[in-house]
């Protein structure tokens, strides 16, 4: 693997991502409504982040809280919101679709990869409701998304590094494996080195616990002081990382 890492911080606010960007972080993830696992952002905070800081911005498109079936119209509203995403200047999308059997959708999810194009795309956790981690990570390799950010099908990263270390090791050069869930400064690096994943997703402490979530839960921050504790937090992962990584470098 190449001598690199990229450290992707989920917010909800320009001020968090402006703060992730100050910490030194590699690319942000914007959504909304985090605490219940996140939704696709507004236009306007889309906006506003891209013009308020300098990082890659991932953008998640979900129209909605709950499962990762979606009807029709959902599938509209979610094309609808990628070419938004686009013409906003993003820089990457973030999304994920199972069929009723609880499998990857692989058409429709293509379709949206290739509506995304030149934009990457992210599969996001509803990769950890699928029953067979192995199978699933071969499915979402023929959509031509470029990362899976994962749990190892469980609700925090280091509850199954073995199944993180066996998907990092089957996907190979063909798609980036990206723990997250519950990741912090207290147990990054045995995940980076138990699982030899080089990108790591958290959105430390920005949100409520959530039960299903996308983006990753560990309390709550608000406020100048939140801010700053949330600014520092990412300093001290970014440093632990780097100390682990000599020679990092940025990676999109």
């Amino acid at each position: 693997m190449p001598n690199h890492f990229a450290l992707e911080i989920c917010v909800e606010s320009v001020d968090h991502a402006m703060a992730a960007e100050r910490g030194r972080a590699d690319r942000i993830e914007l959504c909304s409504d985090l605490w219940s696992g996140g939704v696709t952002p507004s236009a306007g905070l889309m906006k506003v982040a891209r013009k308020s800081v300098r990082l890659p911005v991932f953008v998640l498109i979900r129209p909605r809280r709950g499962d990762f079936v979606y009807s029709k119209r959902e599938l509209e509203t979610m094309a609808e919101d990628i070419l938004t995403a686009k013409n906003l200047g993003m820089d990457g999308i973030v999304l994920g679709l199972l069929n009723a059997k609880g499998e990857v959708e692989v058409p429709r999810t293509r379709e949206l990869v290739q509506l995304a194009h030149p934009l990457p795309v992210t599969f996001h956790h509803a990769f950890d409701a699928a029953p067979d981690l192995q199978r699933s990570l071969r499915a979402v390799m023929k959509t031509g998304a470029k990362r899976i950010l994962t749990s190892g099908g469980k609700p925090r990263a280091s509850d199954n590094l073995s199944a993180l270390a066996r998907l990092v090791a089957e996907a190979g050069d063909n798609v980036s494996i990206m723990p997250g869930g519950g990741i912090n400064a207290r147990n990054v690096t045995r995940i980076s080195q138990q699982t030899s994943a080089h990108e790591i997703h958290t959105s430390l402490g920005t949100s409520r616990q959530s039960s299903n979530g996308h983006c990753d839960n560990a309390g709550s921050d608000a406020g100048r002081g939140g801010l700053k504790l949330f600014e520092k937090r990412v300093k001290e992962l970014v440093d632990i990382l780097a100390a682990g990584e000599p020679g990092r470098q940025r990676i999109t």
